[in-house]
């Protein structure tokens, strides 16, 4: 009886064993990722200090693992190698979490090395970096499986044959696509997904002057797409000439087939070409309060069986919209820009999401609060006047007081050790004087800002008003 007794407490207590953490690093036990790559357990955490680590690839089996890079970007440069003739990582583990890693340099035979080869369930990919591989991140056909990844910059992946793209998504059943900047895929598109929903929230997504990207958005199998509050441009170099594609190839994901663009600003620095471009069997496209700015037409040949669209601006000469500086990509809007402040239409909902902007993208790879007004504007920003103080996320009272005069005081005595950004309203970062009480607001003039708090790990944003 005692045998037995001691024998289920073995197995009891073995069940309730923490997961580990492991130090990866130059100065660390283990000096490269793969080193541990078969030594992980479920629900593990993977902690690699900053630096290159070239030549480095694995293959991840455990379920729950978090990566983190720790001091900044951990960089895996892979210079041509890849795991398996797949990618950097072969992710074959389900409910992953990557932070802060920059993925480079994948190629193989076949020319579709990837920096992340996604093979299991559910993947968070957060602040983290994929540049000059053949594909950014390649994810199979998983179900059930959701991909989140925000924060994160995508750029000059492809291997220039068309089939090969900053990012390339499966038909798994929805991607989540969040505060991201993918920019200079060769050939291929910024981003293309098969899967069933997608969510395309808050992104710069552009071409620029070398780009030479097919399209911006690619989602060739349908379903239902929300683009909201996106920065979408066509370079001049673009060979496909439409800006986002729909149902192009089938309908073959779950119906309806519909997609919703809401206050997007999308250009277009080529000289023709269609802003939205669909395949047969389209149920809706809702398009509210875009702007469009450059030649070409609003909606290719092809017409969705419905089509509801309200409060767009589209116009050939981009400069009569007056954005802050459209050589820089920055599609900010000024006093000038008359023709869009204030004109646009409640967008709605679907189900329970709303339509109506809650951030705006702010570069690089990052989002700030969308300001509040009492009129909506047209496109991904507002210009910010705001005359009251609106918390979209926050209703605590850490900084007080609020409206502040010149020193705005904090109740967190470790306020030093956080990572603490100002913004203004428009989304310029702004210098910041952090005490261990508070924070200096006396040079600053009377109006509205937005501040973002950052443990590292999440993030608060409070609104606060400079009288």
């Amino acid at each position: 009886m005692n045998k037995i007794y001691l024998m289920t407490m073995l197995l009891f207590s073995n069940n309730l064993l923490p997961a580990a953490v492991w130090h990866v690093g130059p100065t660390q036990t283990y000096t490269a990722p793969s080193q541990v790559s078969t030594l992980v357990g479920n629900g593990d955490t993977i902690l690699i200090d900053a630096g290159i680590y070239n030549n480095d690839v694995a293959l991840w089996s455990a379920n729950n693992l978090v990566f983190k890079g720790v001091g900044g970007k951990a960089h895996l440069k892979a210079n041509g190698t890849a795991y398996g003739g797949k990618a950097i990582w072969v992710i074959a583990g389900d409910n992953t979490t990557v932070e802060q890693i920059e993925f480079s340099l994948c190629t193989v035979a076949d020319h579709n090395g990837a920096g992340i080869r996604q093979e299991g369930h559910h993947l968070i990919v957060d602040h983290c970096y994929f540049h000059d591989n053949e594909n950014g991140i390649l994810a199979g056909a998983v179900n059930p499986s959701t991909i989140r990844i925000q924060y994160s910059e995508f750029a000059g992946n492809g291997y220039g044959d068309g089939y090969t793209h900053n990012l390339y998504i499966g038909a798994v059943d929805s991607l989540v696509f969040q505060y991201n900047y993918s920019h200079g895929a060769i050939i291929g598109h910024e981003l293309k997904s098969r899967a069933h929903t997608n969510l395309i929230l808050y992104n710069r997504i552009t071409d620029e002057s070398a780009g030479t990207a097919s399209r911006n958005i690619d989602l060739p199998d349908g379903g239902t797409a929300i683009l909201l509050g996106n920065i979408i441009e066509q370079g001049p170099l673009s060979p496909n000439h439409n800006l986002v594609g729909f149902a192009l190839e089938s309908t073959s994901n779950p119906s309806p087939h519909q997609l919703f663009a809401i206050n997007n600003t999308l250009i277009n620095h080529f000289s023709a070409g269609d802003y939205f471009q669909f395949g047969t069997n389209v149920n809706l496209f809702k398009a509210y309060n875009n702007i469009l700015a450059g030649n070409g037409n609003f909606i290719g040949t092809m017409l969705p069986s419905t089509f509801d669209t309200m409060s767009n601006k589209l116009n050939a000469s981009i400069n009569s919209f007056n954005f802050l500086n459209d050589a820089g990509y920055d599609y900010h809007l000024t006093n000038s820009s008359s023709a869009v402040l204030n004109n646009a239409t409640n967008p709605g909902m679907l189900a329970t999401f709303s339509f109506t902007p809650t951030m705006m993208y702010l570069h690089p790879a990052n989002a700030v609060a969308h300001c509040v007004n009492s009129s909506l504007d047209i496109g991904a920003y507002e210009l910010c006047n705001a005359t009251s103080i609106n918390e979209p996320e926050m209703k605590d009272d850490l900084f007080y007081p609020n409206p502040v005069v010149d020193f705005l005081s904090c109740k967190n005595q470790f306020l030093k050790s956080l990572t603490v950004q100002l913004y203004s309203m428009q989304g310029a970062q702004l210098n910041c004087v952090v005490e261990h009480s508070g924070i200096d607001f006396s040079s600053l003039q009377s109006g509205i800002y937005v501040l973002k708090v950052s443990n590292g790990e999440s993030f608060k944003v409070y609104k606060i008003m400079k009288q």
